[in-house]
């Protein structure tokens, strides 16, 4: 093989290596289970990649996959009247009044995970959810208070609208401290937590993200 023909081959293996990486999309993923956190507390920036042969990661559903794989989890996909159907996620399957959604950029978007269209920076939220008469449960929202160690709770409903998450808890390791507030806040300071993540929760709400 002459030498121009090595230089050629070698670039051509060159470029079929990058090819998978043209085809990530960078999206904020977290899946919250019914009993814990299944994957990404923190709602860690990850290359979502497609399952479909030279095809853009472009919907939610190609953001379930790739934490999946990532994180090492279970979940399965049934057809539907409407599409593909997330019907499990870990070791719990959809049934009667509880069942698998998600949301993106914290609204939940009127059409299924495979024809919401992602863009780079999105923040992609699967959940386990119980439905009532109110519809599903609102989502926790966790923020830092500028750069001191105190923190915010807000729940956001399926349109995305933000509200105080009034009563809400923060969990610090093993200590838990109440959220102050009656009507325009929820707000606690939990002191130095050197290593340990804040999360909070709220009966009836999914849990939040986590923050250091």
């Amino acid at each position: 093989m002459s030498h121009r023909l090595i230089v050629v081959a070698a670039a051509l293996v060159a470029a079929l290596l990058v090819v998978p990486a043209a085809f990530a999309l960078k999206v904020h993923v977290r899946v919250e289970g019914k009993e814990r956190t299944i994957f990404g507390p923190t709602a860690a920036l990850i290359d979502v990649t497609s399952p479909r042969a030279n095809a853009l990661p472009e919907n939610a559903l190609d953001a379930l996959e790739t934490a999946s794989v990532l994180g090492e989890f279970y979940y399965h996909v049934t057809q539907s009247g409407f599409g593909p159907y997330v019907d499990q996620v870990g070791r719990y399957a959809a049934v009667g009044q509880t069942g698998w959604v998600f949301k993106v950029n914290g609204a939940s978007p009127p059409v299924g995970a495979d024809q919401v269209r992602l863009q780079a920076g999105d923040t992609v939220l699967w959940y386990w959810a119980q439905f009532g008469s109110a519809g599903g449960p609102k989502t926790l929202v966790l923020s830092r208070v500028g750069k001191t160690t105190c923190y915010r709770v807000t729940s956001q409903d399926d349109n995305g609208m933000v509200t105080p998450a009034l009563g809400a808890v923060l969990h610090v390791g093993k200590r838990t401290v109440k959220t102050q507030g009656a009507t325009q806040a929820a707000v606690a300071c939990v002191g130095p937590h050197r290593g340990l993540l804040v999360r909070a929760t709220l009966d009836g709400a999914v849990r939040s993200n986590a923050l250091p």
